[in-house]
């Protein structure tokens, strides 16, 4: 049996903040810092009918690294696509 990941109220806020961006969903930024959709989704309806309040629970400082390292994993990734894409679409340019 697995043991319940914990997640700090700071991680939470984050994810949060990053589902507010225009264009992107709940599930797409789940997936890419690792947590399942329904979680973050979850987190979202508590923070909006609870304005003001923090989140129960107590993450590790280990947790809140670890899911910084896959955020910035995550948005390097998008970067180097987006990179690839653009030389392919030069070369095909040029030639």
């Amino acid at each position: 049996m697995s043991r319940r990941r914990k997640y700090s109220p700071e991680f939470k806020r984050e994810a949060i903040a990053l589902t507010r961006q225009p264009g992107v969903s709940c599930r797409q930024i789940a997936l890419e810092i690792g947590i399942n959709p329904n979680l973050l989704s979850r987190w979202r309806r508590e923070a909006d009918t609870e304005t003001g309040k923090d989140f129960k629970g107590s993450g590790s400082p280990r947790d809140e690294e670890l899911a910084s390292l896959k955020r910035e994993l995550a948005r390097v990734k998008k970067e180097r696509d987006f990179l690839r894409e653009a030389a392919v679409f030069f070369a095909k340019e040029s030639s």
